[in-house]
């Protein structure tokens, strides 16, 4: 990689490209609606139930200019969701600021555990046990989004939602291979503590990216 890449990935201007692609939002508060995915490469907080554990390594991922993924992006939605990988191991003020002079909302899917970069529509913090978040990364979140693997994950869920604020809407999500034994527990679980929301991952139920 030459110095000249480099210096543009830490500016922002060149990112990790895993895949961007045209789909439907299927989890979390904005399920069901048209948006264009851009897939950052790099994480380092390692989920087992990673769906995408080949993100992970950001070296298999091509350095590409932000620039063509904002005109890429452009051409189909309103809306863009960043997510990866671990898109705040990034810098995301580039990115973001021109996809807003564009026009189009930006939303992020993070688990916060790095420094908070970039102007968002919509912040949705989705925190992990293996790499907490930063507590500075609470105050930003639009949208808690738990993922609920064990009965254990009800506790954490709890710890994490009394650190942001009191308009930030909470959602718990059952972890995909575990669905068929944690969903009725959440269902349970919710309508005990009616503050929290069910999320699924319905773009899987529905086949599509």
């Amino acid at each position: 990689m030459t110095q000249e890449v480099k210096d543009l990935i830490d500016q922002g201007k060149m990112l990790p490209l895993m895949e961007e692609f045209y789909t439907i939002q299927g989890e979390g508060y904005h399920t069901g609606k048209a948006a264009y995915f851009i897939r950052i490469g790099g994480c380092d907080v390692g989920c087992h139930w990673c769906d995408v554990k080949e993100s992970w390594n950001a070296d298999l991922h091509p350095p590409t200019l932000a620039d063509r993924i904002i005109e890429n992006a452009k051409k189909y939605s309103d809306t863009v969701v960043i997510t990866g990988g671990e898109p705040l191991m990034w810098s995301m003020d580039y990115l973001t600021q021109a996809l807003n002079k564009q026009g189009v909302k930006t939303h992020i899917e993070t688990s916060g555990a790095y420094t908070f970069s970039g102007t968002w529509d919509w912040f949705c913090l989705s925190p992990k046990k293996t790499k907490l978040p930063l507590e500075e990364i609470y105050k930003e979140a639009d949208e808690l989004k738990m993922i609920i693997h064990n009965k254990s994950d009800f506790q954490f869920a709890e710890e994490h939602a009394s650190k942001v604020h009191k308009d930030c809407v909470l959602f718990l999500q059952p972890e995909w291979s575990k669905r068929e034994k944690m969903t009725p527990l959440i269902v349970d679980y919710v309508m005990k503590n009616p503050k929290w929301k069910i999320s699924l991952q319905t773009h899987k139920y529905l086949n599509i990216p």
